[in-house]
């Protein structure tokens, strides 16, 4: 049954009430690629790694052809696999199975997860860009998902967004939900512990850590100082 999401508005005190429980793991470092990278970014994401622990790493470069991205993507996903964070790929199933990546990213226009399953087989982790719809989300779960991604909670520059999720929908999820979700969009230290307090169980960011002043390395510890709060 599809959800009328303008007619069930969740009550945006709800995050404020939301208690997580103490059986979820929780909630981790997603870090994602700026825009644009060269042969030398290994060595800013082993910096980003130094500054304390991350779950995941996602490639997210729209600008180059694939066989160009997965030359550059050799040194990054073993720096991944030594460092125990995953590696995953955004858009694109087939560089995911090009790399034997961990897991693909998928938006609402990448590709279908019933489809990328089949073809790159039940232990790749599978994530679905779900905006601020409930329905989308429950949609990716029933479709065998690993994970859904809800953003942008705050003003962006890494993409251009249309919709603004209020933090009560990772709330919403993670009461009724075992499924991971993920929080995205123009998070930084200073504004991520609502989001943290309302349930996310990742934290997605990018900007705030490449473009930080005081470097990639600093800007990770800054997060982790919130994650452990």
């Amino acid at each position: 049954m599809e959800i009328d999401e303008d007619e069930l508005k969740l009550d945006p005190g709800f995050a404020t009430r939301f208690e997580r429980d103490d059986s979820r793991p929780a909630c981790q470092l997603y870090l994602i690629s700026p825009p644009a990278i060269d042969a030398g970014f290994v060595d800013r994401l082993a910096a980003a790694f130094d500054g304390g622990p991350v779950a995941a790493f996602q490639l997210r470069v729209k600008s180059m052809v694939e066989h160009d991205l997965a030359r550059l993507a050799e040194p990054i996903q073993k720096l991944c696999a030594d460092r125990d964070v995953a590696f995953i790929v955004n858009d694109s199933v087939s560089l995911t199975k090009r790399l034997g990546a961990d897991g693909v990213h998928l938006g609402q226009e990448d590709g279908d997860v019933r489809e990328a399953r089949q073809i790159l087989g039940p232990s790749v982790q599978i994530g679905v860009t779900c905006h601020d719809s409930r329905h989308l989300a429950m949609e990716a779960g029933e479709a065998g998902a690993d994970y859904v991604a809800f953003g942008a909670f705050y003003p962006t520059t890494t993409k251009e967004t249309q919709h603004q999720p209020e933090p009560s929908i990772l709330s919403w999820w993670t009461t009724l939900f075992e499924l991971p979700c993920v929080a995205i969009g123009g998070i930084t230290p200073a504004n991520a512990p609502p989001l943290v307090a309302a349930g996310a169980d990742f934290l997605a960011v990018s900007t705030a850590v490449w473009n930080a002043a005081e470097g990639p390395e600093a800007a990770v510890r800054a997060f982790g100082g919130v994650l452990k709060a």
